[in-house]
């Protein structure tokens, strides 16, 4: 309720920040401001009646999608809106003993500001979220089997399945892609859903296109564990795991709960290891790092599947023979900058390694920021991305 005022104030607020500020100007920029404001105004309430009067099911793919949409258009709406509103009626204020009238310079700072919010968010969500990048990685080993010398390992990571519910040919086209690097090995490090176990929808048909050669592993994610589903009992999320497990095996993926397994490529064996992650945000808990190593002592190489790259800090680099871990979560918050050169997202603030390659001696994390998007539509200058990593003998 208290958003729905909200929208209303800022409404009839707006109304008449272009009425004042226009007044006694030619009527062309207002009659073209009121035009625009008004078609995202319509745009926006029809989302807002459509979400607040559903009452279906709550992880159904087409109303996460409509929960996400409708988050763009606050961060490209009704914020910027707000924004403008204090700024126009903070220079009324400051002018009202002088007479009267506002601070033009103020308006003005804040219809820019609306503009460059409104053009990076329909860029970032008409372009950026899909401009999927594959990064290729050369890792160096010292006494690497020479059987592993050119072993593909590719990772994805964060599909939140929903965020492709109009988009499935998008997907599709990631899945190709990644198929035709032939991967021996396919890992995704978790978060297939955001809520619930329905969102995946008939998505495992899709993602069953990409296989690795010796095989594709996964693990659980905090939010496919039913964290953020908002009318979860204990039972429902039993039931959630039930259905993710087999969601997940069925888009072609052994799934690594707190366990590890053994392959082998020629005379090398590789150990993969995954844990599950539960929590929040920065705060996710994996009680079974251990329990998931355990046994892998004999193998030739060791790679770890963890949601959270902060365990590599906590538990892995140099406090075990780890070789490679494998992790997502961050996003890169889905906002910043990556260049050849620099690098930078509010994500930093949280996780140390929110992107990218880290290193300890001779043991490697590599972060990848996701290939879908959550909570919002759009990717500002943070492409979603593929991650395809290669080892080699120093």
């Amino acid at each position: 309720m208290i958003l729905f005022f909200v929208l209303v104030i800022s409404e009839f607020l707006t109304f008449l920040v272009f009425r004042q500020h226009y007044k006694g100007k030619p009527r062309t920029k207002y009659y073209i401001s009121t035009i625009i404001n008004s078609i995202l105004s319509i745009y926006l309430w029809i989302l807002y009646i459509e979400v607040s009067s559903y009452d279906g099911i709550f992880d159904d793919p087409g109303h996460i999608w409509l929960l996400m949409s409708l988050n763009g258009v606050y961060c490209a709406v009704l914020f910027p809106r707000i924004i403008l509103d204090i700024l126009h009626f903070t220079g009324r204020l400051l002018r009202f003993r002088k007479g009267g009238g506002h601070i033009r310079s103020l308006t003005n700072t804040g219809i820019i500001i609306w503009i460059i919010f409104l053009s990076l968010i329909i860029s970032g969500t008409l372009k950026g979220r899909f401009d999927i990048r594959t990064n290729e990685i050369t890792l160096k080993f010292e006494n690497l089997n020479k059987d592993l010398e050119g072993l593909t390992i590719v990772q994805v990571s964060d599909l939140h399945l929903s965020c492709f519910y109009r988009h499935k040919d998008v997907l599709r086209r990631a899945m190709e892609e990644i198929d035709s690097y032939k991967p021996d090995i396919l890992i995704n490090s978790g978060d297939f859903i955001s809520y619930g176990w329905h969102e995946f929808d008939r998505y495992d048909t899709i993602l069953a296109m990409a296989k690795g050669g010796l095989g594709s592993f996964a693990v659980l994610g905090n939010h496919d564990v039913g964290t953020y589903h908002p009318f979860y009992n204990d039972a429902d999320r039993d039931t959630n795991l039930v259905w993710m497990t087999r969601l997940i095996s069925a888009s072609g993926y052994r799934l690594l709960k707190d366990e590890h397994v053994i392959i082998s490529k020629g005379g090398a064996k590789i150990g993969i290891a995954g844990v599950v992650s539960q929590g929040r945000r920065n705060r996710l808990i994996q009680t079974g790092l251990g329990k998931a190593i355990s046994g892998m002592d004999s193998v030739d190489f060791k790679i770890l599947i963890d949601h959270d790259p902060n365990q590599w800090i906590k538990d892995v680099a140099g406090k075990s023979d780890i070789n490679l871990t494998l992790s997502g979560h961050t996003h890169g918050m889905q906002l910043g900058i990556l260049t050849k050169r620099f690098k930078w997202s509010p994500a930093r603030l949280f996780y140390p390694r929110w992107y990218g390659l880290y290193s300890d001696g001779n043991q490697f994390l590599y972060v990848n920021v996701g290939l879908g998007v959550m909570a919002i539509p759009f990717r500002i200058g943070m492409p979603p991305e593929i991650s395809i990593i290669r080892l080699t003998r120093m």
